[in-house]
């Protein structure tokens, strides 16, 4: 059996989704070549690179061609009948979906580790503050600082299990932790066996998986980058408004706030070592909410392939 036609059967034979990203390369290229603008909307950046990991796509002049277009087709028809017996023993296929962030998520983190800079550059935190407190120094004239950092903790708290909510799908990364584990379980097993063929061939396989936890961490690390753009500015109104940092003078008038096993302290204290009293009633503020809307909308955030 010739060599491409081998890979595309074992290829299909562990995902059934890769029989349809062959199908649409053999379809695009057509005895030619095909690049990755001709199959992104059929196809998952995952599938894509599979193909070249392969040695089923190879470099062309301008894209990428089939090695051997005959092997390909081939490798499908000798999966028709071989389907049934691999199903029994391959992980679960998972469409992990294109992974590749938009021009808004990049944008975003770019802005975001600017942002960054307010926290150690007074100037840049001056100008955050300035302009957070056209919106925000109302809410701190018409309450007292301690209510101002709830209504930011229940602000910040909704927009955030918002965006993880749908920015991060659940249960395709229960699906992947359980195609981890059965992995790993049938490594043990063939271990056990002695069967180093078997032992080559799950290898293998993880190697793939190990690219599409590549692409789980980018759809994980993403929801993160909205928060951290809209949360810091907030972080840095609250920097400027009670004059945190070397130098820094605050811009409103604050009382002392009374914590629990602490007593009186001013905003600026440290309670929990570095940590001053600003930022541990802003935390515990933070997940009491957190929490209480999670409950209501009924969010959960647990990894679930059910």
């Amino acid at each position: 059996m010739a060599r491409i036609e081998s890979k595309v059967r074992d290829l299909v034979g562990t995902d059934a989704d890769m029989r349809t990203a062959v199908e649409v390369v053999l379809e695009r290229a057509d005895g030619g070549e095909v690049e990755w603008a001709d199959v992104r909307d059929e196809l998952t950046s995952g599938q894509w690179g599979r193909l070249i990991e392969k040695g089923i796509l190879v470099d062309g002049e301008e894209g990428f061609r089939l090695a051997d277009p005959e092997g390909a087709r081939a490798g499908l028809e000798e999966n028709t009948s071989a389907t049934s017996t691999s199903s029994s023993t391959s992980t679960p296929s998972i469409d992990t979906g294109d992974s590749s962030w938009s021009k808004y998520d990049k944008g975003a983190a770019v802005v975001t580790v600017g942002l960054f800079l307010g926290y150690s550059v007074s100037e840049v935190r001056n100008i955050i503050g300035g302009v957070m407190d056209v919106a925000l120094g109302p809410l701190a004239e018409m309450l007292p600082f301690y209510a101002v950092v709830m209504v930011l903790a229940l602000a910040t708290g909704l927009y955030s299990t918002l965006l993880q909510a749908n920015l991060m799908d659940m249960e395709k990364m229960g699906k992947y932790q359980e195609r981890m584990k059965d992995i790993q379980k049938r490594q043990k097993d063939a271990k056990e066996r002695g069967d180093d063929a078997a032992l080559e061939k799950i290898q293998e396989e993880q190697m793939e998986a190990m690219g599409d936890q590549m692409g789980m961490f980018k759809e994980q690390f993403r929801p993160m980058v909205w928060i951290m753009f809209l949360t810091i500015p907030v972080f840095l109104w609250m920097y400027w408004a009670i004059g945190v940092g070397g130098n820094a003078e605050p811009h409103i008038i604050t009382e002392n706030i009374v914590l629990p096993l602490v007593g009186s302290v001013s905003w600026t204290a440290g309670v929990l070592g570095p940590m001053q009293a600003w930022i541990v009633w802003y935390f515990l503020c933070s997940m009491g909410f957190t929490q209480i809307i999670r409950k209501a909308l009924n969010i959960d955030m647990t990894p679930s392939s059910a």
